[in-house]
């Protein structure tokens, strides 16, 4: 309200009465009062705005909290387009500027939700490309599938220690059975350590630092995809409180169109004026005594 009263009493909407209705050439006008009028119609700005707001009231009521506009001209018709215009424009400017703050808080989770969802799609990108690289869609659940089949492989491979213990126990280490035994002990011993090798190994390329790699670019592109949709919620929920909290002026009365002119008053100040003149004529006649009464 207070920012409406400030814009209704401003230099702009000044600049726009007289741009729109003469203000300049009304009220400068040599058929009206010269003692209400402005007397210079090429005044400046400063001097124009200073008249302006000696004829145009915009009032708060701090209780009901509206606005009462009370405009006085030398006509109805400019007193009643005056009053018509501030009311337009005032409404006009109000609602533009909560509809443009409105935008602006849009337009900028626009800008980021644009910002978040390119971050999104390169840290995809950059998961997909590395899974085509290595040709392993998750390297950590192949870590998780080698761990199991090299636990199984020693199983495997502790039965057949027992039963070559049990052979060498009754047979010569010689014997077809213990040397199948053997061999198959072997070849399980070499299976566990490729195995090993390709989860963990010094020289490179092993499945756990493959494995440490994707994780990391799966976090940044969940991180990546939280966000995103964080700030789509976001979004959404500004858009509603944005419209929910636009401001609209609202007319409660108006403007009327003057049927008898109310300034000036007329018999008060005749009356005001008769008295003021009878009170100085008595001091003027008692001061007039009183200079008779020392010269005698």
């Amino acid at each position: 309200m207070l920012l409406l009263r400030d814009y209704l009493l401003s230099v702009d909407m000044l600049r726009k009465i007289d741009d729109e209705l003469g203000f300049r050439e009304h009220y400068a006008s040599s058929k009206f009062d010269m003692f209400s009028r402005l007397f210079d119609e090429d005044a400046p700005i400063e001097d124009l705005h200073e008249y302006y707001l000696k004829r145009v009231s915009v009032e708060l009521d701090d209780y009901a909290q509206i606005l009462r506009i009370r405009v006085q001209a030398f006509s109805p018709e400019m007193a009643h387009a005056i009053t018509s215009l501030l009311l337009s424009a005032g409404e006009a400017h109000m609602n533009a500027m909560g509809q443009r703050l409105a935008e602006e808080q849009v337009r900028f989770l626009e800008g980021q939700v644009s910002q978040l969802s390119a971050n999104f799609n390169a840290t995809r990108q950059s998961l997909l490309d590395y899974q085509n690289k290595n040709g392993l869609v998750s390297p950590t659940g192949t870590v998780e599938s080698l761990s199991v089949v090299v636990a199984n492989l020693e199983a495997q491979l502790a039965n057949l220690k027992a039963k070559r213990t049990v052979l060498a126990s009754y047979q010569s280490t010689r014997s077809p059975d213990v040397l199948r035994v053997a061999s198959e002990i072997a070849a399980l011993n070499q299976q566990i350590a490729q195995e090993r090798a390709r989860m963990a190994q010094q020289s490179g390329g092993a499945l756990n630092v493959m494995s440490s790699e994707y994780q990391t670019l799966e976090l940044q592109a969940q991180f990546a995809q939280d966000s995103y949709s964080g700030a789509l919620a976001a979004l959404e929920n500004t858009r509603i409180e944005a419209a929910r909290k636009l401001k609209q002026v609202s007319v409660l009365q108006s403007p009327t169109l003057p049927e008898y002119s109310v300034e000036p008053r007329r018999l008060y100040n005749s009356v005001v004026f008769a008295i003021i003149a009878l009170f100085l004529g008595l001091i003027l006649h008692m001061l007039v005594l009183i200079i008779k009464d020392h010269r005698d």
